[in-house]
């Protein structure tokens, strides 16, 4: 009896300490609000990062909140809605005009822009006084201004570029409102469905690597001042998600689609995860070191200088941090 006692009263303990450990470490996490775009290329890494828990192994908690284009979720980190965020080619235009730090990369979009139209157009040029529906200041509007210089045509004054959101401007051109959309995936998934006609007339592709287009992260300004530590955990997260991800890519994708892109096929899935140039993270910290992802940001920060009218811009050698990463990542 005795030493049925003294096991019982261990059993005990050993609950009791258990559950004191619990409050204990939930206590220890800590939560970080992340604004980020719904799509794959921005979102994929976080998902993927979420499932397999490795932000929980850093002692994380995030706080997703989505919104529908980058220049709004710049807005809400810079007014404190958010302390970072994942975004595509707008993480190089609030930096350069000194609002926020870019800390992490998650790719390139090499294909996820898309230029679609009706049967009727099969050139960039048949382009000239029509109505092109796209998102300004996003991916998709530095994908089109791309692809209408290199026919010859101005975009301010050649076309007339209506500036909607990507879902308003996906319903514009299924219902006939204007001649053309610039979108990126899985934009292009309702009109595959509603417009059979259209077709893609050309993608970012196109423009690689001369008009590369970085995703990735940055923090509020006085955020990533005084969270260093933090930073370093998202960082160390990102890079087991991000690897995983690329070395378990069907597995990755089947649970990305199967609960957080259930309208797309996975067959498309698969499809825009290769319209993504998708790296290592010991590939990217060359990238990082020898400078290559500074020039990627810069020429898309050049971009919104010129369209933007951005006085002063930061160069992105100085909105770009990459010591947090280089860090951490070892060659």
């Amino acid at each position: 009896m005795n030493i049925q006692r003294r096991d019982l009263l261990k059993g005990a303990a050993a609950v009791a300490a258990s559950t004191l450990a619990f409050p204990a470490i939930a206590r220890s996490r800590t939560k970080v609000k992340v604004g980020y775009l719904h799509t794959p290329a921005v979102d994929g890494q976080i998902w993927t990062g979420l499932h397999i828990g490795a932000f929980a192994r850093q002692g994380l908690e995030l706080d997703m909140i989505q919104f529908d284009t980058g220049l709004g979720l710049f807005q809400a980190m810079v007014g404190g809605s958010v302390d970072v965020l994942s975004t595509g080619a707008v993480i190089s235009n609030f930096p350069a005009r000194g609002q926020g730090k870019v800390f992490l990369a998650n790719d390139i979009e090499y294909a996820t822009a898309q230029l679609w139209v009706g049967p009727d157009i099969h050139s960039i040029a048949q382009l000239r006084g029509k109505k092109i529906a796209t998102a300004v200041g996003t991916t998709a509007d530095v994908f089109l201004y791309t692809a209408l210089r290199s026919a010859g045509l101005d975009p301010s004054k050649d076309v007339e570029v209506v500036n909607e959101s990507m879902a308003e401007s996906v319903t514009s051109f299924i219902g006939g409102a204007v001649d053309a959309v610039a979108l990126w995936v899985p934009f292009d998934v309702p009109i595959r469905e509603k417009m059979p006609s259209a077709h893609m007339l050309l993608n970012a592709s196109a423009f690689y690597p001369k008009t590369a287009i970085v995703d990735g992260w940055a923090a509020r300004n006085d955020y990533f001042e005084h969270n260093k530590p933090v930073l370093g955990s998202i960082i160390r997260a990102w890079t087991e998600a991000n690897d995983y991800l690329l070395s378990h890519t069907d597995a990755a994708l089947a649970e990305l689609q199967k609960k957080h892109y259930p309208q797309v096929p996975l067959d498309q899935l698969h499809s825009q995860f290769k319209d993504s140039k998708y790296f290592t993270a010991r590939q990217w910290r060359k990238l990082y070191a020898d400078g290559t992802l500074t020039q990627w940001l810069q020429r898309v920060t050049d971009f919104f200088v010129h369209t933007g009218n951005i006085s002063n811009p930061v160069p992105a050698a100085r909105y770009f941090d990459p010591s947090l990463y280089l860090s951490i990542v070892k060659a």
